[in-house]
């Protein structure tokens, strides 16, 4: 466990252009901070879709060899952080699968909370699942409407619950969906050269391979592109917006323009909000590498402390370093982070970080930061506290493993070792941003969720299905 909150994924897709994959593999290469556990690319050519898929990192699992297999005009990418299922290949997207109305491959960033019901469903009909994912079933629902409607796809839709943001390959076509509240960021673009469209969760994705920002994907819109170019329908009425107010303080790459804000831009200014919030004495402003970075230097120009880069971080160490116990954990903080010792030895250092998830690694980042003499050490978080679970694509779905649930500022800032701590209100917050405050999900701070989440798909329940199958 750490303190990093992880979200559930990336998706990109393109139509039309003679290097699909090589584009494709560009724009997931430039969402990979959105889901680092595997990555895939189904790509169409000549009407027949192929798909590689696999574990670890973009430039990881797409060789130059890979790549120059996957051949097509048409494609999808999709990078995973699983929320719903365990990190396994079988989970990897995008899934392809056939049915009677022939191949289709999807991609999904989001998180379905009437998952289990449906497969239980589907299941009692004797529908055979391979994957722990949410995702499938999804497929599941368009092969059993495909004969009963003339629009299956939009009458799919209609039986979903939760986050979703959806690129289906088809033969002939790509269609993309949005949720009706809108809670993931996905967006439109066109390549200038060649005027290929492409759709992507982030704008970053388009600028890696030079394509222009068009507009967003509706909520409650499917977009398809196809040879004929790009056309539009709706398939449910749009609901009051629930934009992830996370994708802003963590999720989101900082150059993107997510909901209509650049990212830096917000960042910098729950920094500054922050530094009027909880002005406190020191010497200087640190960064928590890196997410904390951006509010950092809105804290420091604010507060009109100097900004130093006091915590250097070691980009050798990550996912793959092995931390079987609490002790080699530990050890992975100070390799993954390093204190320079003249810069906040003796010093009344205030450090800034985007948020707290669990706490464990920050009391030891803190504890570094102590033991390389710090004098006072004042803990500077650019969100509220994080007391309640998310069920609509963020793994923290156990308020037991939350730091902030149950327990009052001066608990925690005596649990992570430092003299003071302070949250930005959940009002100063959303000043911040500049859409209306009700346009943003904020139940993990607030508690208020848009739908009801009575009963809700844990991480591992799809999981207990195929251990389920593997057992009787």
């Amino acid at each position: 466990m750490t303190d990093e909150a992880k979200h559930k994924c990336g998706v990109f897709g393109i139509w039309g252009a003679p290097d699909s994959a090589f584009l494709t593999y560009t724009a997931l290469f430039a969402q990979q901070h959105r889901g680092q556990e595997s990555a895939g690319i189904a790509v169409c050519d000549d009407g027949l879709i192929n798909a590689h898929v696999g574990m670890g990192l973009v430039p990881e699992v797409f060789t130059p060899r890979v790549l120059e297999n996957l051949t097509g005009r048409m494609a999808i990418g999709h990078n995973r952080y699983s929320t719903t299922g365990s990190s396994r290949s079988d989970n990897a997207q995008p899934l392809l699968r056939e049915y009677v109305g022939g191949q289709v491959a999807v991609a999904h960033n989001g998180n379905l909370i009437n998952a289990a019901i449906l497969r239980d469903e589907y299941e009692r009909r004797g529908h055979i699942f391979r994957t722990s994912t949410d995702t499938e079933v999804i497929v599941h629902l368009l092969a059993s409407h495909h004969l009963s409607h003339s629009d299956p796809l939009s009458e799919t839709l209609q039986h979903l619950q939760g986050a979703y943001s959806l690129c289906f390959l088809f033969r002939d076509r790509l269609e993309v969906v949005r949720d009706p509240w809108g809670w993931r960021p996905l967006v439109l673009g066109r390549l200038k050269k060649g005027d290929h469209w492409c759709v992507a969760s982030e704008t970053v994705a388009l600028d890696a391979i030079g394509a222009k920002y068009e507009r967003e994907v509706e909520p409650g819109e499917i977009v398809t592109l196809s040879d004929e170019g790009m056309s539009s329908r709706r398939f449910a009425e749009a609901q009051q917006q629930a934009h992830c107010i996370f994708e802003h303080v963590y999720f989101a790459n900082p150059s993107s323009n997510v909901y209509g804000d650049t990212v830096q831009m917000v960042r910098e200014k729950l920094g500054e909000r922050l530094a009027v919030e909880s002005p406190v004495e020191a010497d200087c402003v640190l960064p928590m590498p890196d997410s904390g970075r951006s509010a950092a230097l809105g804290y420091a120009r604010a507060s009109g402390l100097p900004f130093r880069e006091g915590i250097v971080p070691n980009r050798y160490v990550g996912r793959t370093f092995i931390k079987p116990t609490q002790n080699q954990r530990d050890l992975a903080v100070q390799l993954k982070l390093n204190v320079v010792r003249e810069v906040v030895d003796g010093k009344r250092i205030v450090v800034v970080d985007d948020s707290i998830v669990r706490g464990t690694t920050t009391r030891a980042k803190m504890s570094q930061l102590r033991r390389a003499g710090a004098s006072e050490i004042h803990l500077r978080i650019s969100c509220p506290p994080i007391r309640n679970p998310c069920y609509f694509g963020i793994d923290f779905q156990d308020p037991k493993q939350l730091i902030a649930t149950n327990r009052s500022e001066a608990e925690i800032a005596e649990f992570l070792g430092v003299d003071s701590l302070h949250y930005l209100s959940l009002d100063g917050m959303l000043e911040c941003v500049s859409r209306p405050k009700e346009n943003y999900c904020t139940a993990c701070f607030s508690g208020k969720y848009r739908l009801n989440v009575d009963t809700p798909v844990n991480k591992m329940d799809l999981e207990r299905y195929q251990l389920r199958m593997f057992t009787t």
